[in-house]
């Protein structure tokens, strides 16, 4: 995969989601705020590498970089669900994120 972008991200969270399905309750819109939380809870653990470990480590330290990244392959994993969740397809983020940007680059 020499492009890993959002679609790729969703296709590999719909095949785990469909070979837990009878262990997992499906995703959906009333099952968004639930992985919000989860999001936000990997995203903790990210932010508490960086506090216990420390800059230094993360881009020294091979295995404190892997768990560094790991997090964040959580916080993403969690982030494609909630979009998945509400049904937000990766066009329709393209275009709000590239809006938010334009926006951004005239703010100052």
């Amino acid at each position: 995969m020499e492009d890993f972008g959002f679609k790729e991200m969703q296709e590999i969270q719909r095949q785990l989601q469909e070979k837990y399905k009878e262990k997992w309750q499906p995703l959906s819109p009333e099952r968004g705020k639930e992985k919000l939380l989860w999001l936000m809870i990997e995203l903790g653990e990210a932010a508490d590498v960086v506090k216990k470990d420390g800059v230094g480590k993360i881009m020294e330290d091979s295995g404190v970089r892997q768990h560094f990244i790991e997090e964040l392959a959580d916080v993403m994993m969690y982030f494609n669900d909630v979009m998945l969740c509400y049904g937000i397809a990766v066009e329709e983020l393209r275009d709000v994120y590239l809006e938010k940007h334009r926006r951004n680059m005239e703010r100052w």
